[in-house]
């Protein structure tokens, strides 16, 4: 194999390793978003934003022909930023805490459950 060969075959990995990268981080922003979805605290304009910018990614019809996912990935992404502003304005929580995901209900890390200690209880009871 040539040498132009090769360094194109590095650039061509280089690229696709990018791309999975920023399709796991996008990946796992998307499920972090649905579940925030299912709390009380998002209102109705942001989930149809979320719900609308999904059926869009993979819906046949785009604005740009489907090798370019430029459309389908910047929707999402101001879709996700769109929900996340709307449940910080809400809440006042920042969406990214686990606090804010889950309600509060998510023990410190390192601990077990209550902090590993029982609740105190009178005597006799």
């Amino acid at each position: 194999m040539e040498t132009w060969q090769t360094a194109l075959l590095a650039v061509g990995a280089a690229v696709a390793a990018a791309l999975l990268a920023v399709a796991v981080v996008l990946l796992t922003r998307l499920v972090r978003t649905y579940r925030l979805l299912r709390g009380e605290d998002v209102p109705a304009g942001a989930r149809a934003a979320f719900w609308g910018a999904l059926v869009y990614t993979v819906s046949p019809l785009d604005l740009v022909p489907d090798p370019v996912y430029l459309d389908d990935v910047g929707l999402l992404l101001l879709a996700l930023r769109y929900v996340g502003g709307a449940v910080r304005e809400r809440t006042g929580k920042d969406p990214r805490e686990p606090s804010a995901r889950t309600g509060g209900t998510e023990a410190p890390a390192g601990s077990a459950g209550g902090g590993g200690r029982a609740p105190h209880r009178p005597p006799g009871r």
